[in-house]
């Protein structure tokens, strides 16, 4: 798998919606989605980037986690190394898109978080916001997901992220935001029964704004190889600080 990951064509993901997001409670995984959790010890991720190998809740006989790279490669694809590869898909258009309708009906995915990385231009600079729900330590995005296979026998299990219309607290920042589930919606995009398409309006929904709380951070986080809890400090703490980084 990982000669075809070397020759992908490099890409600008940092301004799409959503680009970055945090997984900070790993060891609590087990218990939040009930499922047996193989990464009990693992080191808490504060700065997941696209192509990063990082845990989605699927359904098979039961629920259970499975480790897949952040951005999509369609299982008809013919070449990987020039495969689109998104990290995002609209929820308006799921239905009408061949890239997602059929994963709607079969490859629905939970994707745990703990928070998300916004940015807004202020002059000349950018200034990242960290997005949380203060009441849930671990949430879930809305996912799809595939499973590419090589001529060599090779397979390559991806996911990508549902977006939908911002809400009052991101409107600040974009008009994009990603699908935060409700633990009731989790159960039904989970469900074994694909969701009828009337039902994607309510279980697509952005999250309510009153649950959720945003503050500005360190741009240490425009660097992928940075990964640690100061990327999740606020400015004017000790550690978030501004280092107006280049793109």
């Amino acid at each position: 798998m990982l000669k075809y990951l070397c020759h992908i064509h490099p890409i600008r993901w940092k301004w799409i919606m959503c680009g970055r997001y945090s997984l900070i409670c790993i060891d609590d995984l087990g218990n939040r989605f009930r499922v047996f959790d193989p990464m009990m010890g693992a080191r808490s991720k504060f700065n997941v980037s696209p192509l990063r190998e990082m845990p989605v809740i699927v359904r098979k006989e039961k629920d259970e986690i499975a480790l897949m790279r952040w951005g999509l490669v369609p299982s008809w694809a013919t070449d990987i190394r020039t495969a689109l590869r998104p990290i995002n898909a609209r929820a308006e258009s799921l239905v009408e898109k061949p890239l997602f309708c059929s994963l709607l009906k079969t490859s629905r995915c939970l994707v745990p978080a703990s928070g998300f990385y916004e940015w807004r231009k202020e002059g000349k600079q950018k200034v990242p916001f960290y997005v949380t729900v203060p009441e849930s330590p671990l949430f879930a995005f809305a996912g799809l997901y595939d499973t590419w296979k090589g001529p060599d026998g090779t397979t390559l299990a991806t996911y990508t992220m549902i977006t939908c219309r911002s809400n009052a607290l991101l409107k600040e920042v974009h008009n994009r935001m990603p699908v935060i589930l409700s633990q009731e919606n989790e159960e039904r995009w989970l469900s074994r029964d694909p969701p009828l398409h009337q039902d994607l309006p309510s279980i697509l929904s952005p999250y309510p704004a009153s649950a959720m709380a945003m503050v500005p951070v360190s741009d240490l986080v425009n660097n992928p190889a940075v990964d640690d809890e100061r990327l999740v400090q606020p400015l004017g703490s000790h550690t978030g600080t501004q280092t107006f980084l280049e793109e």
